[in-house]
């Protein structure tokens, strides 16, 4: 039995997340019947980070065992063929037994894509936030520096997060501007239910002007969602990708990374 690894790229926005569902109609159940097909055999996947409806996927990572022995590009040529034309396999690598997709991860990563126009976007609809009032790039990188280090984030938590304990040590949040985009990259050992989409949230209240850059300290020392801005939409949210340890040899980026500004 041979353990590979497999990175993938998605749009998120026509599925119900990652996780298998009855409907099938989830990224997980696409590529799995697509390894399936492949394979000729069922072929089960265990992914690095799961992603909500309408959330995008850069890299992500999954694992799956099979009695296969078939080179690895054949993997991601022969997947392909039968993914529809938004998920698509990037690379395909060996890994060792001990390898797991999602505990093996030393962190994760996300990226926030915001257009900031008064128009609302049209070309790149699904793929971005919007915000039609202007944004103080200052303020929110001041107000996203209190949030750096380790902190309980349950001011960031969704009611049906499952996660164990609150705390997460969040690294790094960049925040830049590109022409009419802003990029919020998050970088944290782990994360809870929708706690980028909330932060989100509260970085465009404090970069609109609506809350001070100092708030941000009252809705974490809260501890309680009612404390934060309403949770932002997922449009523009993506996995960018587990980080793991340079043993185990696998790409931190993919192809599709270099199409956001």
């Amino acid at each position: 039995m041979r353990r590979l690894a497999l990175g993938l790229a998605y749009r998120g926005d026509h599925y119900h997340g990652w996780q298998s569902q009855p409907s099938g109609r989830t990224v997980q159940d696409k590529v799995e019947a697509a390894l399936g097909e492949f394979a000729a055999m069922p072929v089960s996947t265990i992914c690095a980070g799961r992603t909500d409806t309408g959330v995008h996927g850069l890299n992500q990572v999954v694992h799956v065992d099979t009695p296969l022995d078939r080179p690895e590009f054949s993997w991601v040529r022969g997947t392909n063929r039968y993914l529809p034309r938004d998920i698509a396999v990037q690379w395909c690598r060996p890994v060792a037994a001990d390898f797991h997709a999602r505990n093996s991860a030393r962190g994760r990563r996300y990226r926030y894509l915001l257009l900031e126009s008064p128009v609302r976007p049209a070309i790149e609809f699904g793929a971005c936030g919007w915000v039609f009032r202007p944004l103080d790039g200052e303020a929110m990188r001041e107000a996203a520096r209190r949030l750096v280090g380790e902190h309980d984030f349950s001011s960031f938590r969704s009611s049906d997060c499952q996660a164990l304990s609150p705390v997460k040590h969040l690294r790094r949040i960049d925040i830049r501007r590109h022409g009419a985009y802003w990029r919020f990259d998050f970088e944290a050992s782990a994360f809870l239910h929708h706690m980028v989409r909330n932060i989100m949230g509260c970085l465009i209240a404090v970069g609109q002007g609506n809350r001070p850059p100092s708030w941000m300290d009252e809705v974490l020392a809260a501890r309680s969602r009612d404390a934060a801005a309403p949770t932002f939409a997922p449009d523009g949210l993506y996995f960018v990708g587990p980080i793991y340890d340079a043993v185990h040899g696998l790409p931190e980026s993919t192809a599709a990374m270099d199409w956001l500004p």
